[in-house]
């Protein structure tokens, strides 16, 4: 077996499965079509919405957890909140709870902050962010804390530009977004998904190999994580592609990536020798038992 499809076959693990991404496409259709009606009175379960975080990027994993779900009302709906003496965004926020327990009166439902989320007895949480489209392509969102207030978000920018960039690197972009997650989740690494996709991001910008496939994904794991473990360790944030968001650190993780690179060399050198077996123990030891023994 070949360093390629070593890597593939470890890709193909780490993908979604086909029933998780039908009943992910179930709910949604089920939670969009009642929001349509409530909303827009319409009759539609695509129309007005998009995902976002990781499963809009694509770069999800099979442990995946919470669903990021943007749901666009009519401006209308914004003039009538905004209105309110107070609580406007608190308001907002219960008015799509009620549509979401209206298509799962059995499941728990919480709006807080700046989303709905509804919680499956499956483990699967979707996060539901109700929005209003803007002039400028950006969205305003209702923010309920410390009073409330209402803010602006760039999802689809930050979703674009990771598209592009994705088919710029012959989609290997989305493929290390995946990887990198099978590390930090059997690792331990305090990271977010958001961060791994936008230092992910900025790796592929100037890799040189960004055009290759599988066969060179052993480089790929060795040059990825010399660029993380060479972060400072005194950055507090990066700025997501496309809106320039800030993304935050949430914990170090340059000591780890630096381990991960570590054992890669030994891997490819392993690779070097025709030494299989023992080059797959150490990319396990980065990847865990997602990746082939």
């Amino acid at each position: 077996m070949s360093v390629a499809l070593f890597f593939q076959q470890f890709c193909s693990e780490i993908s979604i499965p086909q029933t998780k991404r039908s009943s992910v496409s179930y709910r949604t259709a089920r939670l969009t079509k009642q929001l349509n009606a409530d909303f827009r009175n319409i009759n539609s379960d695509t129309e007005n919405r998009f995902y976002s975080g990781s499963y809009g990027r694509n770069t999800a994993i099979p442990s995946v957890s919470d669903i990021d779900l943007i749901y666009v009302l009519p401006y209308s709906v914004y003039e009538r909140f905004n209105a309110y003496a107070s609580g406007k965004q608190s308001a907002l926020l219960q008015a799509v709870r009620q549509s979401v327990d209206t298509t799962y009166p059995n499941s728990a439902t919480v709006a807080d902050g700046q989303i709905v989320s509804i919680a499956f007895t499956d483990g699967l949480t979707f996060e539901i962010v109700p929005v209003f489209l803007n002039d400028s392509g950006s969205y305003t969102y209702a923010d309920s804390n410390n009073g409330g207030s209402w803010k602006t978000c760039k999802p689809k920018h930050e979703i674009d530009a990771f598209i592009a960039r994705n088919v710029e690197c012959n989609r290997n972009l989305v493929e290390l977004g995946r990887m990198v997650r099978a590390w930090r989740d059997y690792n331990d690494v305090s990271m977010s998904g958001m961060l791994i996709d936008t230092l992910a991001y900025q790796f592929m910008a100037t890799w040189e190999h960004k055009d290759k496939s599988y066969l060179y994904y052993d480089w790929l794991t060795r040059d990825f994580f010399s660029f993380l473990g060479a972060q400072s360790s005194t950055q507090h944030y990066w700025t997501a592609p496309g809106s320039g968001s800030y993304v935050w650190r949430t914990g170090s993780f340059e000591y780890k990536a630096r381990q991960a690179y570590a054992r890669s060399l030994e891997a490819i050198t392993h690779l070097g020798k025709d030494e299989f077996y023992s080059a797959k123990q150490k990319f396990r030891e980065i990847y865990g038992t997602s990746f082939p023994s």
